[in-house]
């Protein structure tokens, strides 16, 4: 009977993160009107600056796309600005994409107003079910990442 349970759980939990995603998603879209950015492109500045400057397959490989393609979206970001390609200092056949102040700054704002908009969600949340919250997504996150 609790394989039951659980399984009901699991079900209706995959569902509320799939709408939570969903929902995330597309108000993180209606805030990047606002700004000279594609979703594709927001997605790979956010890696540059959490994880620093990286050649283009590593950030294809971050991002699941062909090299190619992420080719493509570095030409534009590079025209607009917001990053450049460096050589590597060690080996000068590699070439690093390295976000600039521009990049810096757009991705910064943009995920400033994202937690504004999810700080008016929690506004209808005890500070315990948040603290709560936090700590369990970030479990999730853990032990998804290790799968």
């Amino acid at each position: 009977m609790s394989f039951e349970v659980e399984e009901k759980a699991v079900i209706e939990l995959e569902k509320s993160l799939r709408y939570i995603a969903a929902l995330l998603k597309q108000k993180g879209r209606e805030i990047l009107t606002s700004y000279p950015i594609t979703p594709p492109q927001f997605v790979a500045l956010q890696w540059l600056l959490e994880e620093g400057d990286m050649t283009i397959g590593e950030l294809s490989n971050k991002m699941y796309l062909a090299c190619s393609t992420t080719t493509d979206l570095v030409d534009r970001m590079e025209k607009n600005g917001l990053v450049a390609r460096i050589r590597d200092r060690h080996d000068r056949r590699v070439v690093r994409i390295h976000l600039l102040k521009e990049g810096e700054r757009i991705i910064e704002e943009v995920i400033k107003k994202r937690q504004h908009d999810l700080a008016q969600v929690l506004k209808n949340f005890s500070e315990e079910e948040i603290m709560f919250l936090e700590k369990t997504l970030k479990k999730l996150h853990q032990e998804m990442k290790k799968e």
